[in-house]
């Protein structure tokens, strides 16, 4: 098999994530093609498309938002992601054992003695008025029932396993701040989830193989699983393995890739990306030292925002008082100060409405 050093991964992950040049998408399109954007922080997709989309409105995210095409919701790792409406149909069934498991991977002592049947029926009849609720608000209205469990623990495993639920507007709409309330997603979109396949197959999970190769790949079986926090994938990639080709990392670690999808040369250059809180460029895989070095791995789940140089992660950034601060993590040089602060002020002017493009660059580590 051909091997994949780690900068001819990086160029195919910057070109499948739309960060090796923007692109002329639609909004929609995009979030599709990216199998959703994390997004548990709610205003870290609008500068994750503005990295990736030539010339992107975030009012139009918004409004695709508010006209039900796209939502937020409990997905991929159980973390809050935005997808497409279709998505969520066609996949939330597969995902419902892994959202289930990682609730009570928190909450198994206090949900003990919990029917999960049970508790799905009584929390589907408060929502069946079609009035949102608060996760509090829900868990109230059958904590009676469960008094030794708790509110936090039946309300978690109601909107984020048991109850296909979404967030709605305001939530996660373009500068606004506003608290979380739930929805069935029969409720807000007008259709159901589509149900599991009943004769054995698994054709979502053959679905979610192809889209992630398609915005991640290659890949190996385990960064499929780092992403999607599937553990029953492998009989789907086996059914897909006569399309697809194999290539190994330098680790000797088989990778999956579709024929056709592009891996450019690594010699690629690669511009200057400040990529969002919990970006799934780096925390789509399990080993993601294609993009990040090890050393700096923690930062990918600590909720900093990072900005690429020459596809890696270089620095951290913040904003304060309309200023982009860069934070380096290695020495720059007199190049790379002058395209993360073009970049920067880019940024600057996108997030402050053209009204600042300040951009204050730290020192480099010694």
């Amino acid at each position: 098999m051909t091997v994949l050093d780690a900068r001819a991964l990086n160029r195919a992950t910057l070109a499948r994530q739309l960060l090796l040049a923007r692109a002329d998408l639609p909004v929609l399109d995009a979030v599709a093609h990216l199998c959703g954007l994390q997004a548990q922080e709610p205003q870290e997709p609008f500068p994750g498309l503005w990295s990736r989309l030539r010339a992107f409105d975030p009012a139009e995210l918004s409004e695709l938002l508010t006209g039900r095409r796209v939502v937020r919701t409990h997905l991929m790792r159980r973390t809050v992601h935005l997808v497409t409406a279709d998505d969520v149909v066609a996949w939330r069934a597969r995902h419902d054992g892994m959202l289930r498991q990682r609730v009570l991977g928190v909450y198994r002592r206090e949900l003990d003695g919990v029917d999960p049947g049970e508790l799905a029926a009584a929390g589907r009849k408060v929502l069946d008025d079609g009035e949102p609720r608060s996760m509090p608000e829900l868990a109230r209205a059958v904590a009676g029932r469960w008094p030794a469990a708790g509110p936090r623990p039946l309300g978690e495993m109601l909107v984020a396993a048991l109850l296909p639920t979404v967030q709605l507007p305001p939530r996660g709409l373009w500068r606004t701040k506003a608290g979380v309330r739930y929805a069935l997603i029969s409720s807000w979109l007008g259709r159901e989830v589509d149900p599991p396949a009943t004769d054995g197959s698994d054709p979502v999970g053959q679905a979610l193989v192809r889209r992630y190769l398609t915005a991640f790949g290659p890949a190996a079986s385990a960064d499929l699983r780092a992403w999607c926090g599937l553990a029953g994938l492998p009989a789907a990639v086996s059914a897909l393995r006569e399309e697809l080709v194999g290539f190994r990392d330098e680790r000797g670690r088989e990778l999956l890739d579709l024929p056709d999808a592009p891996r450019p040369d690594p010699g690629t250059p690669a511009p200057v990306r400040f990529l969002p809180a919990f970006d799934n460029a780096i925390l789509g895989y399990h080993d993601r030292s294609r993009i990040i070095d090890d050393a700096h791995r923690h930062l990918s789940v600590a909720g900093e925002r990072v900005v690429l140089v020459d596809g890696r992660v270089a620095a951290t950034w913040t904003v304060e008082a309309d200023t982009v601060l860069v934070n380096p993590l290695r020495r720059f040089s007199r190049s790379d100060r002058a395209t993360v602060t073009e970049e920067g002020r880019a940024m600057a002017s996108f997030l402050s409405g053209d009204e600042s493009d300040r951009v204050r660059i730290a020192a480099s580590p010694v």
